[in-house]
């Protein structure tokens, strides 16, 4: 029995491209995000013109990023159960993507805002016996509840399948808007290199 056939359809067209999308949509607003965060400091440190550029070349390479990370989540879709329809393949591959953002997104607010365990929480950890299984149980957790319930009410709630397929929509929406940005960003970026400057 071959697990893997050419004949075999794992994405409508449609469903390709809403999962593009939703590779592409927390990247951008991170990116975004950050961009709004840096700009008035980026003018300060040269000019209007600078800081426009720097900003598009961080929505050049956003959308580098998202293509890639659109690829590894397209190769999941034989490992998803072909009964489980195009349309719930992207839905739970896209809220996969999104729960791998929010925690790459968590992970660098350290750096960027200074957020950390709460000191309670340290204190906890420094008196049990087994800190280090104390987190692993918690990280676990977290990501038990930020990957596997969105996928399992996915599979077994109509509804939330639609609510999320709703969020899907507009988020596609905004992200097509975005996508006017990264546009305008290589037109920025290509005047920026053929002038040299």
């Amino acid at each position: 029995m071959k697990v893997f056939s050419l004949d075999r359809q794992y994405y409508s067209k449609q469903g390709l491209w809403s999962l593009f999308l939703m590779c592409a949509f927390p990247l951008h607003l991170w990116t975004i995000i950050l961009a709004f965060r840096d700009f008035s400091w980026l003018i300060e440190r040269s000019n209007l013109w600078d800081a426009i550029s720097v900003i598009s070349y961080g929505l050049i390479f956003a959308l580098t990023e998202s293509v890639m990370v659109f690829l590894v989540a397209a190769l999941l879709g034989p490992l998803v159960p072909n009964y489980w329809g195009h349309d719930r393949r992207v839905t739970v591959i896209s809220t996969l993507v999104f729960g791998a953002a929010l925690w790459a997104m968590i992970s660098q607010l350290y750096w960027l805002v200074g957020i950390s365990i709460p000191e309670f929480l340290l204190r906890l950890l420094i008196d049990a016996q087994h800190p280090v299984r104390f987190m692993y149980a918690g990280a676990l957790a977290a990501v038990l509840l930020t990957v596997m319930l969105p996928t399992y009410l996915i599979l077994r709630s109509d509804n939330f399948f639609r609510f999320v397929q709703r969020l899907i929509d507009r988020f596609s929406l905004l992200m097509t808007f975005y996508l006017v940005f990264d546009f305008a960003g290589l037109i920025i970026v290509i005047i920026r290199n053929i002038n040299g400057r």
